[in-house]
């Protein structure tokens, strides 16, 4: 068992080390799921067979020991060193190849089940939601919101809320899905969302903006346009960069597309049934639905709701939307 147990582990680390090195595009969630069920089987290994036969061995050396000292006792010693507590100490004792498996077992699948249906951490690399997120919060994303999915498979096992208008939606990004996004719902199924010359548009209706203070960007060292704009239940900002063109550049191919008419003053789209249409908050600087298309319903992971932390601006802790 120690061999198998040492090369599972080096298994494990070299996975993660060719993952770090890019030389292989990791799995967090099938590397958990692994995880738990190979501890978990060690764990069971160790509860119903390892350590039974350790106690036996305990109590096989306390029989040994008392009979040793009945048989000394005849022959009139009675003063005998007693070894027995530290050898009981060291036959319980779990080998390192246990302690690195069973032992890791109860945290694993407490990461496992809170990560898989409860509340998974991200953080934000990128600008693309400034201002409402910045780069290097790190948020919260709830993952049953929108129904409890399986694990890895990414299976819907409950209905949930079905996504709304102005939801921060983390979701696997559809032309990698390997890769995690987080933007905001801007179109549901049905709807046919219009952005033009920086104006936005839902089934005929324009959705009114009001001017703010500019914002000033520290990594760009400038200012720009922001307002304030409702979709849902809550206003949220965004951001307006004067000096970008309307139309959308480099669009990808993607299912969907002939729902989209591109102009030199921007793109209207209809959402297909399914699917949702994402637009970053840092409107002139995201990658989003209007360049590689609509989010289908299986792709959703959670619905991101608090900052737990920056560590370059701890004030940012608290909720959004």
């Amino acid at each position: 068992m120690q061999a198998l147990t040492s090369v599972i582990l080096a298994a494990f680390v070299g996975y993660c080390g060719a993952w770090y090195m890019g030389v292989v595009e990791g799995n967090f969630a099938l590397l958990l799921f692994l995880a738990t069920l190979v501890t978990g089987l060690y764990w069971l290994a160790e509860r119903f067979y390892f350590l039974p036969q350790r106690k036996l061995a305990v109590v096989r050396l306390e029989e040994a020991s008392t009979q040793r000292l009945a048989e000394l006792n005849k022959m009139g010693i009675t003063q005998v060193d007693q070894v027995v507590p530290d050898a009981k100490a060291r036959l319980l004792m779990q080998p390192w190849w246990l302690d690195w498996t069973a032992g890791l077992f109860p945290v694993i699948i407490a990461v496992f089940l809170l990560r898989s249906f409860l509340f998974e951490p991200f953080k934000i690399p990128s600008g693309s939601m400034i201002p409402t997120l910045l780069v290097g919060d790190l948020i919260l994303v709830n993952k049953f919101h929108y129904g409890i999915r399986l694990p890895v498979l990414n299976t819907k096992i409950t209905a949930g809320t079905p996504p709304q208008r102005g939801d921060v939606m983390v979701f696997r990004y559809p032309p990698k899905p390997s890769m995690d996004y987080i933007k905001r719902v801007v179109g549901v199924p049905g709807d046919e969302v219009a952005y033009i010359n920086k104006r936005l548009t839902i089934n005929g209706k324009e959705i009114a903006t009001k001017p703010t203070a500019d914002f000033f960007d520290e990594d760009q060292m400038r200012y720009f346009k922001q307002f304030e704009e409702n979709l849902g239940d809550q206003p949220h900002r965004l951001l307006n960069d004067d000096s970008r063109p309307a139309f959308v550049q480099g669009t990808d191919d993607f299912p969907f597309k002939e729902n989209c008419q591109y102009s030199v003053e921007g793109v209207v789209c209809k959402v297909p049934e399914g699917q949702y249409f994402m637009m970053g908050d840092n409107r002139d600087n995201s990658a989003d639905s209007r360049y590689w298309g609509f989010v289908p319903d299986k792709n959703i992971v959670g619905k991101a709701f608090f900052v737990w932390m920056n560590f370059s601006s701890p004030k940012r802790i608290g909720s959004f939307h």
